[in-house]
């Protein structure tokens, strides 16, 4: 084995040769990148004239939930003025049950609130199409967890509805 000993000069060499070609390294390829964006503002809608939405269900008698007794009519109103396209989105935010993420959660075990246009399901925080101002109708319907006993006393539940262009 043979030991090669380098001494202070030629490391010196050896770096000043090393920091000249690095700034060519550097400068090898440029290039100019264009970003374009356009920004597009939301509609210019007003839901339920900014008041909220609320659905009375009344007196429900806990053996009688079946997912199709006691559906009610989620009655509000869309006012959009200057809107670009009348191809829209409505979306109901909120939480899952538990036992059905697609149906809204109520502050009652084993209890949900399923949301539909007509007789068509609309899982909670899915967006719907419409073509304003034909506005989707929609209702909410008390369902229960499979097995589950109802508990009596008041329910209730909360969601955010939001419009959007598609």
């Amino acid at each position: 084995m043979r030991e090669i000993l380098i001494g202070p000069r030629q490391i010196c060499r050896t770096l000043a040769g090393l920091l000249a070609v690095m700034p060519v390294l550097a400068w090898a390829a440029t290039a100019t990148v264009t970003v374009k964006v356009t920004v597009v503002a939301p509609p210019p809608c007003v839901i339920n004239g900014n008041r909220p939405i609320e659905v009375e269900f009344g007196d429900v008698m806990t053996t009688r939930v079946d997912g199709n007794n006691y559906k009610m009519p989620v009655n509000y109103t869309l006012s959009c003025t200057g809107s670009s396209s009348n191809a829209m989105k409505l979306q109901v935010k909120g939480t899952g049950a538990a036992f059905n993420a697609t149906v809204l959660l109520t502050n009652k075990a084993g209890l949900g609130i399923e949301l539909r246009q007509g007789d068509t399901k609309l899982a909670v925080n899915r967006w719907l199409t419409f073509s304003y101002p034909n506005t989707p109708t929609l209702w909410a319907v008390p369902v229960k967890q499979a097995g589950a006993t109802l508990t009596g006393g008041e329910f209730s539940a909360g969601a955010t509805m939001a419009v959007d262009y598609q």
